[in-house]
């Protein structure tokens, strides 16, 4: 396997990553996807792919450095997926190892993701993974304001 950053403007993130990552976002674009990274590049947004041995992109990571006051320096993944007929074959675990290396280098004191309350697979996995359950994360819809 291999495990690569994709910048933004490289060809393969709308050929390669973006149908991986429409697994897990059905309602990304190529449009939205392209706008969305070139905002987020600039605050710490980074993709990055993994590739099996033929060549197809198999997983994908989203991911930035943030830094706060309630866990100082952390690795936060916006979006880890592995393609469906990928999964269980060491591909999450591969990204996530990776993501954790890079956190170490970049001397984060975590890494930490949200994910969706439906997702109990996903939650299998993470807690595999040795991800513990420290917060709830609460959302509010912003809809325009009435003229």
């Amino acid at each position: 396997m291999k495990i690569i950053d994709l910048e933004p403007g490289d060809p393969r993130l709308e050929t390669e990553l973006l149908p991986v990552l429409r697994e897990l976002r059905p309602h990304l674009t190529p449009e939205l996807f392209r706008d969305v990274y070139a905002e987020g590049h600039a605050q710490g947004l980074r993709f990055t792919a993994a590739y099996a041995d033929d060549g197809q992109c198999v997983g994908v990571a989203g991911w930035r450095i943030v830094v706060n006051t309630s866990s100082l320096k952390n690795l936060y993944v916006d979006d880890l997926v592995t393609r469906e007929t990928a999964r269980s074959t060491g591909v999450g675990q591969a990204l996530v190892a990776h993501l954790e290396g890079r956190a170490r280098a970049a001397g984060c004191h975590e890494l930490n993701l949200d994910s969706g309350t439906h997702r109990t697979g996903a939650h299998r996995f993470y807690l595999r993974e040795r991800f513990d359950i420290v917060a709830f994360n609460f959302s509010r819809e912003l809809r325009p304001l009435a003229p």
